[in-house]
């Protein structure tokens, strides 16, 4: 499985705008919206904060895999946002979330969805490719670390 048969370089956003937990998922969602029609970026939103009930999805070191399900979506996508600053995601460190992939899966989907959330989790687990993520200058060098690392895997 490769995670860039699931994320297009214009699902990146390398300064989120988004100051709270919500904000952040909304932004990171609505850019689905672009690409899939009838998606709505509120019904992406609810799945997400509902999931993020069950616990966060802040898994700490500065890391959140929001993720979801959601009735409509024909294939799983995948999102990233960078935030210099870092966000209050309520990970289970209690540090602030810089990193962010969201996915977000079709109702119907299993294995698959839990294969790219673990894939993506082994990745960041190297402080060298966080660190890696966070100095790059450009949408572009994201996208070719990304690339590169799941290449690796």
């Amino acid at each position: 499985m490769q995670i860039t048969d699931m994320f297009k370089r214009e699902y990146i956003i390398e300064a989120l705008k988004a100051k709270t937990k919500r904000a952040v998922l909304a932004e990171l969602s609505e850019i689905f919206t672009r690409d899939h029609d009838g998606i709505r970026n509120e019904a992406m939103v609810d799945v997400l904060l509902d999931r993020e009930k069950l616990g966060s999805t802040g898994i700490g070191d500065g890391i959140a895999i929001p993720h979801g399900k959601l009735k409509g979506l024909d294939s799983l996508v995948i999102s990233f946002g960078r935030s210099r600053e870092g966000i209050d995601f309520e990970s289970i460190d209690g540090k602030p979330v810089h990193i962010f992939f969201l996915l977000m899966a079709p109702e119907s989907s299993t294995g698959q969805h839990l294969k790219a959330l673990a894939k993506i989790s082994r990745m960041l687990k190297d402080p060298e490719f966080r660190s890696d993520l966070m100095s790059a200058r450009s949408a572009e060098e994201i996208y070719r670390k990304i690339a590169d690392k799941d290449d690796s895997y």
